[in-house]
């Protein structure tokens, strides 16, 4: 390929790409629960914005191009909620989600005093499932996604993130 995949905060003039990036990344899961109407493919790009100026995200880039990103906030009670883990199809399966995370988590816990990590997956969706189990994440209960998706929920402790990845 000729260029490494760097990790880095996202800036405002990331916000179009992670769009983009998101609707892309985002059709498998909405095929797999034969919904179109899932958050990350109905949200807007304005609403994409205002995540990057308030939110921690972070994007994983290949030279100018957006390729990947997460994003995480800091809720009640310390935890700090996790997600729209995304990386683009052709660069799946090299350990760009997981640096991803371990980004996120790293800040929210360092920067923002997160506690523990909290994030959610569609039930039937395996490979997120998988590389969450690898990243140290424990399944802690099921719910019911806004979309009408019922979901894995998943935490672990702030401790842990160093280990991720």
């Amino acid at each position: 390929m000729g260029m490494s995949v760097t990790i880095s905060a996202a800036t405002e003039q990331d916000a179009e790409q992670i769009f983009r990036l998101q609707y892309l990344c985002f059709q498998t899961e909405a095929a797999l629960y034969g919904n179109y109407r899932i958050d990350p493919l109905v949200q807007t790009l304005d609403s994409v914005r205002e995540e990057v100026r308030r939110d921690c995200v972070y994007v994983a880039r290949l030279g100018d191009e957006v390729v990947g990103s997460v994003r995480g906030s800091v809720t009640d009670g310390g935890a700090a909620a996790i997600g729209k883990l995304c990386v683009h199809p052709r660069l799946q399966g090299h350990g760009i989600g997981a640096r991803l995370l371990r980004a996120a988590e790293s800040a929210l816990a360092d920067q923002h005093g997160a506690t523990r990590f909290r994030l959610h997956t569609g039930h039937r969706s395996e490979g997120n499932l998988r590389l969450y189990r690898r990243v140290g994440y424990e399944t802690v209960g099921t719910s019911q996604g806004p979309d009408g998706v019922p979901m894995i929920v998943l935490e672990k402790p702030a401790g842990t993130y160093a280990a991720t990845a």
